[in-house]
């Protein structure tokens, strides 16, 4: 269902059985699939693709050319440059204290509760099953490997795997593990054969 105070562009498809609620944005050719929610004020851009059963919370911005794939969780206080790909099942949190209720046993509101936004840069992929910890950023064309939990920053390029996530390597425009190059700090990419200069964060 589309909210009538949603703003849907004609070029869009949504599933019947998606919830876009009011305030959301979607937009040019973007596909959103079944059973998709996407929350009050959350603004997708043009050619991305909403997997079956995701959610995109509430005041999210996703750039262009974004993919989110099946049964992902992209919480309030997330932020997509474009390209991002999320894979299915990846969880994007946004709080360091949950809890469902005050010392004193009263529930949590709104007023209890402090975002730790987590920032994804352009053309970053966040693997099937991860979980980002509230209040991290993971960089351009960072590579976040299938079921890791990262608990830190992820440089541009940067390859972290495991749990918790560590940089293992960095990772090229096209998704290749790159190869360690002279002069110290290059990196090549023996697939397309990309060169990329890392120097803020040798392994």
């Amino acid at each position: 269902m589309i909210d009538p105070q949603a703003t849907v562009d004609p070029t869009a498809r949504v599933h019947p059985t998606a919830d876009v609620e009011a305030g959301a944005f979607i937009g040019a050719a973007t596909r959103v699939w079944h059973n998709c929610q996407i929350r009050p004020g959350a603004r997708v851009g043009s050619r991305c693709v909403i997997g079956k059963n995701a959610y995109i919370g509430s005041n999210v911005p996703i750039g262009d050319n974004c993919k989110i794939q099946n049964n992902a969780l992209v919480y309030d206080g997330a932020e997509l440059a474009d390209g991002v790909f999320i894979g299915p099942a990846a969880i994007i949190t946004n709080d360091h204290f949950p809890r469902a209720v005050n010392p004193d046993g009263t529930a949590q509101t709104a007023d209890d509760w402090h975002i730790s936004p987590v920032r994804i840069g352009t053309g970053a992929s966040i693997g099937a099953g991860s979980i980002l910890i509230a209040g991290i950023t993971v960089g351009a064309w960072a590579m976040v490997g299938a079921g890791a939990v990262v608990t830190r920053d992820v440089p541009a390029h940067g390859l972290v795997i495991g749990t918790p996530a560590r940089l293992v390597g960095y990772a090229c425009q096209c998704g290749r593990r790159l190869t360690p190059s002279s002069p110290p700090g290059r990196y090549v990419c023996t697939a397309c054969g990309n060169s990329v200069t890392i120097e803020a964060h040798p392994l």
